[in-house]
This record gives C-alpha cells, sequence and structure tokens, in this order.
C-alpha cells in the first residue's frame, strides 16, 4: 500500500485498513487475527493485503470459535504482543463474551496492574446494510457497563484512521466498535498530515487521539444532538435540515464512549439549554440512557427542556425491509426536537 496523495478521497473501510499496516509497520508486535480476516481480507476487507505484506504470521485466520480467538490474544497480550483481533459481526462476539468479562477487563486490576493486556477488539457493528439477525446488533451497552474496558467508535474517515492506531497503542484493552453502514463513506483526506501525528513511538505519540476526547461536528446554538458511530451523519443531515427551517443545532460526536467525555458534551449543552441524544440501540438501560442522565445531572440550571433521547426500539432487531423504521431517521430526530418546550422560550 502507498501513502494516499493530499486531498485523495479514502474510504472508511480504506482508512482502518491503512491504520492496520502503519501500525504493523511501525511495531513488530503487532498482529492481526480472526475469522476469514488472512487471504480473504475479511468479511469487508479491512484486512485486505495485511497478509500478503506482512505474513502469515501476523496476519492470520483462526477456526470459527470467537471465544478461543479471544482466549489466544490474551495470552500473546500477557506475554509481549499486541493483538488486534476481528469478531466478524457484532452478535458474533457474544461467545466470547466470558472472556472480555472476566479476563479482558480485569486482569490489570486483579494483578495491580502488574499485567496489561494491550489489545483492540474490533468489531463491525449497528444496522443500515440490509443484514438479517445476528449481523446488526449495536452492543456497545454490554462493553461501556464493564470496567476496564475502553470503548471507542469512530464516525469519519481521519476518526477510523487516527483512532484505530490510538486504540492499538494503547495500554490498556480496547473495545473498537466499526459503524457498518460506515465503511463505504468516502471524504478528502490527507493522509500525510495524518501520519505526521504519529512521528513519535508508543502511547505517548497517542495521547490526545480520540480517546476520551468528543468533538463538535457542527456548531448551533437552539438545541444539542449528541450522538457516536452510525448516528452521526443522520445526526447532521437533521441538522441541516434543522437550518432551512431557522432553527440552529450542534452536534457533538461522542467518540469515545468509554472514557466519556463530559466537559466538551455539558458545555454544548450549557451553550443551547436543550438536548436530544441519538443512538442505534434500543434506548432501555442504554449508553444513550447514560448519557442523557449525565446531561440532566450536569447541566440542570441550564435546562429549558428535559433531555430527550432518539434511539433503536426495544425489540430484537428487524427484518432488513422493516431496519429504516427502527433506526434513528432525520424525521425522529427533528419531531424530538420540536418537543422540547419551544413554546416557553
Amino acid at each position: 500500500m502507498t501513502a494516499t496523495a493530499i486531498g485523495t478521497a479514502l474510504t472508511f473501510a480504506k482508512a482502518l485498513n491503512t491504520a492496520l499496516a502503519d501500525e504493523m509497520e511501525a511495531d513488530r508486535t503487532v498482529v492481526v487475527f480472526g475469522e476469514d480476516v488472512g487471504p480473504l481480507g475479511g468479511v469487508f476487507r479491512i484486512t485486505d493485503g495485511l497478509t500478503k505484506r506482512f505474513g502469515e504470521e501476523r496476519c492470520f485466520d483462526t477456526p470459527l470459535a470467537e471465544s478461543g480467538i479471544m482466549g489466544m490474544a490474551v495470552g500473546m497480550a500477557m506475554n509481549g504482543l499486541r493483538p488486534v483481533v476481528e469478531m466478524q459481526f457484532d452478535a458474533f462476539a457474544y461467545p466470547a463474551f466470558e472472556q472480555v468479562v472476566s479476563h479482558v477487563a480485569k486482569m490489570s486490576n486483579r494483578t495491580r496492574g502488574k499485567v496489561k493486556l494491550p489489545l483492540v477488539i474490533r468489531i463491525p457493528y449497528g444496522g443500515g446494510i440490509g443484514g438479517v439477525e445476528h449481523h446488526c446488533d449495536s452492543s456497545e451497552s454490554y462493553y461501556a457497563h464493564t470496567p476496564g474496558l475502553t470503548v471507542l467508535t469512530p464516525a469519519t474517515v481521519p476518526d477510523a484512521y487516527t483512532m484505530l492506531r490510538a486504540a492499538i497503542r494503547h495500554p490498556d484493552p480496547v473495545v473498537f466498535l466499526e459503524p457498518k453502514k460506515l465503511y463505504w463513506s468516502t471524504e478528502e483526506v490527507d493522509l500525510d498530515a495524518l501520519r505526521s501525528r504519529w512521528s513519535g513511538s508508543g502511547e505517548q505519540a497517542s495521547r490526545g487521539q480520540g480517546i476520551g476526547r468528543a468533538v463538535v461536528a457542527r456548531q448551533g446554538s437552539d438545541a444539542t444532538l449528541i450522538t457516536y458511530g452510525p448516528s452521526v451523519p443522520t445526526a447532521l443531515r437533521a441538522a441541516e435540515a434543522a437550518a432551512a427551517e431557522g432553527r440552529s443545532l450542534e452536534v457533538i460526536d461522542v467518540r469515545s464512549i468509554v472514557p466519556f467525555d463530559d466537559e466538551t458534551v455539558t458545555a454544548s449543552v450549557r451553550k443551547t439549554g436543550r438536548a436530544v441524544v441519538i443512538a442505534e440501540a434500543p434506548g432501555f438501560a442504554s449508553v444513550a440512557s447514560e448519557i442523557a442522565a449525565r446531561v440532566q445531572e450536569r447541566c440542570f440550571h441550564s435546562l429549558a427542556a428535559p433531555v430527550l433521547r432518539v434511539t433503536g426500539f426495544d425489540i430484537p432487531y428487524p427484518a432488513p425491509k422493516l431496519e429504516q423504521y427502527y433506526l434513528p431517521s432525520v424525521d425522529r430526530i427533528l419531531d424530538a426536537v420540536d418537543e422540547l418546550q419551544w413554546e416557553e422560550a
């Protein structure tokens, strides 16, 4: 793979692929493995070309046994490697969940920091691709609820590249959630400029590269839309539609679910006085619920209306022809904005 020229169009998927290649080039302890990630390049071709370039010892296929994949990653990380494993689809990761909760998340604590697990669990997640059951779950709440895990989800092409490199260099385990429906999104990217951020080595070069930092994706003054991952483009489209009607909506891209950036989120809500949280996952006991609670607690005296949520419904993920009714949409977001007690302003 060659460096992308300044201003060259890059897909979300290619950004992830390039991040993996650049980290494997920079650090020989980085190994990539999972189901069909070798010669095939993964179901979504995120690992395309890595086996040919780095050899079968550093990018290889595993049996269809997610618990075994995760257990092997734990052993590798305990012994000096930096494994990056791919769970082929969101719901396919559930057989590995016991390993994640009992060992990945707890190893550093149970050894009082003597044993670190610098590993990344890549999970293609979310809907919007017409997938069937077991292929479109939004499982972020399970991981966010588990102390000891860092949980990240990029929504832009530059963040896909930068945040994956930061995740690989992070000293603790990272669940890296990749919105499937964004794999084919394309942006003009100066890859040389992104790479220049990594001129240092090790963890130091990754500081401030998305872990624990939300961003203001669009400035606004009337209300704040707080979202992450696959719902970020939808929120931006809703803000654009609202602007045509004379309403100014700010959009916050959370990026880092754990650790969570309270400062950026609350600063926006204190400015606008109104907030809507948007996420694909079912709303009950969700990350959206936690964000709404944190905003309510920290911004109570600045709020002109209750914090509202637009989420997936509390049902199993529907059949492909029905997913458009399940996922947050521009119309559903604007309907929620309309309910923010504007008549009392």
